[in-house]
């Protein structure tokens, strides 16, 4: 794993649109019209940018997989942030999402443990390439990186399938909330 640059935006964002492009979380929030495609992209973009600024974004060895990391101690309203946040209202949720999507971002960093976090808010695997030990890999090196910051690490994932994968890298479900769809908060201390 190391640790991505600017270069890699474009193929982080590459990677990321291709793993989430039907997952209910990302959907719910993304307006659904002709422009949904590009919609997720910026998406992703934003969700770097964001991740660059207040956290970590990592790519694996192979460039096959990515995450992207949120550390809220590091995280301040800065001109920037704002202008990013505006944009991504914008240009991704479209003023008619924008309520349920701030409502949706409280209710989670409500529940969010009240410990110093590594807020892993995506990590994602070329879809030809998952199955094959990339994703646990690179989730394995993120899980040592929160765990030398003394951090817990905290998720959520929308996708079940997901869960026993998670479950086996020591993850736990400790809140589930439903927004029209299940989203499963998981931390691993």
């Amino acid at each position: 794993m190391m640790r991505a640059t600017l270069n890699d935006r474009e193929l982080i964002a590459g990677i990321l649109i291709r793993s989430f492009v039907d997952n209910k979380s990302v959907n719910y929030i993304i307006k659904q019209d002709e422009k949904r495609e590009q919609r997720l992209k910026h998406l992703m973009e934003y969700s770097f940018d964001i991740c660059n600024l207040f956290g970590d974004v990592f790519i694996s060895d192979d460039r096959k997989a990515c995450a992207l990391i949120v550390v809220p101690d590091r995280k301040k309203v800065t001109v920037k942030s704002i202008l990013l946040d505006i944009k991504m209202a914008l240009s991704v949720t479209g003023l008619s999402n924008i309520k349920k999507a701030i409502i949706r971002e409280s209710a989670i960093k409500k529940i969010h443990p009240a410990v110093p976090l590594y807020y892993l808010w995506f990590i994602g695997v070329e879809p030809s390439q998952q199955g094959k030990g990339i994703g646990s890999k690179l989730l394995n090196e993120i899980i040592q990186k929160g765990l030398s910051e003394n951090k817990t690490i905290c998720l959520e994932t929308s996708t079940l399938k997901n869960i026993p994968w998670y479950e086996k890298h020591g993850f736990k479900t400790y809140r589930e909330l439903d927004f029209g769809y299940n989203l499963y908060c998981m931390k691993r201390p």
